[in-house]
């Protein structure tokens, strides 16, 4: 990647290494020290360009793209945040696999995937540290802080762009686990309809059901019902933000624990047995990755206060 000029505002130029990376993972990763909501900030406001035109959070970025990036507030002066050592030793414990290309974790609910403005060390800095031989250890996908489960990081970019692409052509199978408000009609299980992501001013992102957003599709599968929920299976055939839990809420099954998109009286319920937290759980992920010819199939186990919660249903 080669700086086009030293000014306030800077033009890199991308390198092959970095194609497919989207553009606020990559600016994430570039200016270290500065805020998540002011990155968004910045690429709404459209003070990043590529090639001279404003672009969404998630452009992908190509091989030879025009970047501008605009002044912005660093704190070089602070010292860099570490992870605690009870998170390292956590992390440590939750790795379900691991080779020369890649880490999969059982990541814990209520842990962000990376640092923000609240919380300044995520899973993919709490790594870092623990790895300081991986420079470029990178998440190849998200989870949100409150769900838990299978999440795959490259250690390298060549593995990076792999994994970014098997996504884009759905040969990444990610099935995740949700107990959900009623019992599920035969009908109600394949869930087509698009959705479209905004961010409030506050920089939190809402994810509603859009005829002008992107195509999505799950696939409900259940599993075990009880009284006035079921426990159900949700095949992911696209990767959209939020889309179980929008898609769920759209069949009118919130996911229990849902603080955003689910039902307050439920959750209250669910409170009332105990249950803290979102009932979202990436189960199994399973691809083949094309460089090694591996296939690679993982499973995270259920954490101990979701197990107690289903037992406490029967």
């Amino acid at each position: 990647m080669k700086k086009q000029s030293e000014g306030r505002v800077h033009y890199l130029t991308i390198d092959p290494d970095y194609a497919g990376q989207r553009i606020d993972n990559f600016l994430l990763t570039r200016l270290k020290g500065v805020p998540k909501t002011r990155i968004y900030r910045i690429l709404r406001k459209g003070e990043v360009r590529v090639n001279k035109k404003r672009i969404d959070p998630s452009y992908r970025l190509q091989a030879g793209d025009q970047v501008r990036v605009p002044p912005v507030q660093m704190s070089e002066q602070t010292a860099p945040e570490t992870p605690s050592r009870s998170l390292m030793t956590l992390l440590s414990q939750r790795i379900l696999y691991e080779d020369n290309q890649l880490f999969i974790i059982n990541k814990p609910s209520g842990i962000p995937v990376h640092g923000g403005s609240q919380v300044k060390i995520g899973i993919v800095e709490a790594l870092r540290c623990m790895y300081p031989k991986l420079p470029h250890l990178e998440l190849a996908h998200r989870l949100d802080a409150d769900t838990s489960g299978c999440l795959v990081l490259a250690k390298k970019r060549g593995v990076l762009k792999e994994l970014h692409q098997l996504l884009r052509e759905g040969k990444m199978r990610k099935i995740y686990w949700a107990l959900t408000k009623g019992h599920w009609k035969s009908t109600e299980l394949r869930v087509d309809v698009p959705l479209q992501k905004n961010h409030l001013s506050s920089g939190e992102r809402i994810v509603k059901v859009d005829q002008e957003g992107k195509s999505s599709l799950t696939v409900f599968v259940p599993l075990e019902t009880f009284a006035g929920m079921t426990l159900v299976e949700a095949h992911l055939h696209t990767g959209r933000t939020h889309q179980i839990r929008v898609h769920a809420q759209y069949r009118h099954h919130p996911i229990a624990g849902d603080p955003k998109y689910g039902d307050k009286t439920f959750n209250k319920q669910m409170r009332e047995q105990g249950l803290k937290r979102l009932f979202l759980h990436a189960n199994s992920i399973e691809f083949l990755l094309p460089s090694t010819g591996e296939v690679v199939r993982v499973s995270a186990p259920l954490d101990a206060d979701l197990k107690a919660c289903l037992t406490g249903l029967s």
